[in-house]
């Protein structure tokens, strides 16, 4: 019993270490560019994003709506590139 309790120990201090060196070997993801994410989205290519071209390929629409509004401070319905790149501020949650 006790043989096997050493071995299963083995085997989970073994399979942590692997885990370990793996998360050491990734590196951090990069951060996009708004930039480069700005001209991706920009499907037409007249320097503005729709709310069309925003929510295209986004699972949760709504929740894209509510981000792209919150990003269109002129309300022009249309996103340039400093109001894509200007951070939207998060409300905080309820009992923080």
């Amino acid at each position: 019993m006790k043989q096997l309790l050493c071995s299963l120990l083995a085997l989970a201090i073994g399979f942590g270490a692997v885990g370990m060196a793996r998360a050491a070997d990734e590196k951090p993801k990069k951060k996009a560019d708004p930039e480069a994410v700005f001209k991706k989205l920009d499907t037409n290519k007249d320097g503005k994003v729709s709310m069309e071209e925003f929510c295209a390929k986004r699972k949760n629409k709504e929740e894209a709506e509510k981000v792209f509004k919150a990003k269109d401070k002129d309300g022009d319905g249309a996103l340039t590139l400093e109001e894509f790149k200007a951070t939207t501020k998060k409300k905080p949650k309820k009992g923080a």
